[in-house]
């Protein structure tokens, strides 16, 4: 529980004290999709992090508007059932998770809720197909990637490495992290050492000056073979290459070392090269009974195992035949394309990232798919391109969701199927409102997904129909 730093805290009964800096005290009754709690005072909305459904708290107001504040939390008069004791000895402060003061289950059911109320109030849909979340075995140590800032701490010199602290940029310095796989552990605790006694420099993004500004971690989940990559301003690292063999040697499960060169005034961690400097550029991972060679800046989900049991729904919802033609629109690397390719006619992919398709086609030769083809560019101007009709259009755009003309497209070309992966809820029912007007297609099931565990965010797969 939360102490007052006060002996006795009186909350004024007037409108006076909707103001920045004063106490209210207000139940918990909803999360956000941000993962922020939500409450009420005067038929006023409260948003505080660090809450959850079922507490009493008091509320210091940090920033204030006629209709609503957002507050920080300043004592629990009364937790929440679904209040737990955090995994974390940091969770308080690192701006990694969102809700590891929250019990597992009850995460899971605020997810699903948070899908279904997207659908209801953003989509129109008035009883939504919501299946029951889809969960890994565990809700920690699931992440096969990881990349943390770097800094320098003002207090000891040391090298630090970790995540911002919750509305700052402060770091918070970590030595192990508890939803990383475990297998990575040793490589965040040691290699800042290293770096320490290398003497190379720690980037400053407010001065723009030094080297090092982020250490990027990668396991096969299936595989056990990591990558360590450094994220530079530039290539003039001093020893890094006996460095890395000293790295190589020392974790038997390291297949490569790299570097990614950012050298922008900018808030995206990887540059867009990257240069091995001993062993592979890639790891292996086995996926849905593939192997995948994945390189340190593939996007690839961080949960496995999850991703996994998702596309095991889509392959049981599609029934597929297979003579059927798949389109793959933001395909990435073919995670899911080469799966499904494997049970239809014909399957392509289109990705606006050309290293993707890349390693997409060095993938499908890896395992020897031949029906399969991929094609570079934006996936508005490539759809309606194609001279081929899709029996299946699978969708897995970004947070933003699709743009406007894809889903025009898709109007237009009819195919029998649409699967829309999505990892925002409110982007999915946006679009879903406008694929199923006028009929044009029926929602039959929305299965949601926990990719990220601890956080605010939920993955789900869309089924329509003609």
């Amino acid at each position: 529980m939360i102490q007052n730093s006060e002996s006795k805290t009186e909350y004024s009964k007037s409108d006076d004290i909707w103001q920045q800096g004063n106490l209210v005290e207000i139940d918990i009754d909803d999360l956000t999709d941000s993962g922020d709690g939500v409450g009420r005072w005067r038929e006023r909305v409260v948003f505080v992090p660090d809450t959850v459904v079922g507490d009493r708290i008091s509320v210091r107001l940090v920033r204030v508007k006629p209709e609503y504040a957002h507050g920080k939390l300043h004592q629990i008069i009364e937790p929440s059932a679904h209040r737990i004791r955090p995994s974390c000895i940091v969770a308080d402060k690192c701006g990694g998770c969102q809700w590891q003061h929250i019990d597992y289950q009850y995460q899971l059911e605020a997810k699903q809720n948070q899908v279904i109320q997207a659908l209801q109030r953003i989509g129109g849909i008035d009883n939504p197909p919501v299946d029951r979340i889809l969960a890994g075995d565990s809700d920690l140590g699931y992440r096969n990637k990881a990349t943390y800032p770097l800094a320098i701490s003002s207090a000891t010199g040391q090298v630090q490495a970790g995540y911002y602290q919750k509305g700052s940029h402060q770091l918070i310095n970590l030595s192990q992290c508890p939803t990383q796989d475990a297998r990575l552990n040793p490589l965040l605790a040691e290699v800042k050492r290293d770096i320490q006694q290398r003497g190379w420099q720690i980037y400053d993004e407010s001065r723009h000056k030094g080297q090092i500004r982020h250490l990027a971690l990668r396991i096969g989940r299936r595989t056990g073979e990591m990558l360590l990559t450094l994220v530079v301003k530039d290539w003039k690292l001093p020893g890094m290459k006996a460095q890395a063999e000293e790295w190589l040697k020392r974790y038997p499960e390291l297949v490569g070392v790299s570097l990614n060169r950012n050298g922008d005034r900018t808030n995206a961690i990887f540059g867009d090269e990257t240069r091995c400097i001993v062993g592979k550029p890639y790891l292996r991972e086995v996926f849905a009974d593939l192997e995948y060679q994945i390189r340190p800046d593939t996007f690839f989900q961080v949960y496995t195992e999850t991703a996994e049991a998702l596309l095991q729904v889509i392959e049981s919802e599609l029934h597929l035949q297979g003579d059927e033609v798949l389109f793959d629109a933001y395909c990435g690397i073919g995670t899911m394309t080469l799966p499904l390719a494997k049970r239809v006619r014909e399957a392509i992919g289109l990705e606006v990232q050309s290293e993707a398709v890349e390693q997409a086609k060095t993938n499908a030769e890896l395992n020897g798919i031949n029906n399969v083809t991929f094609q570079v560019g934006e996936v508005e101007k490539l759809l309606p391109q194609l001279d081929v009709k899709p029996d299946i259009v699978l969708l897995d755009p970004p947070r933003k969701g699709c743009d406007r003309a894809v889903i025009d497209t898709l109007l237009q070309i009819q195919p029998q199927r649409i699967v829309y992966v999505s990892c925002k809820p409110a982007t999915l029912a946006r679009d879903l409102k406008l694929l199923c007007q006028n009929s044009e297609y029926r929602l039959t099931k929305v299965q949601p997904a926990d990719f990220f565990p601890q956080t605010a965010h939920v993955e789900a797969a869309a089924f329509l129909v003609r």
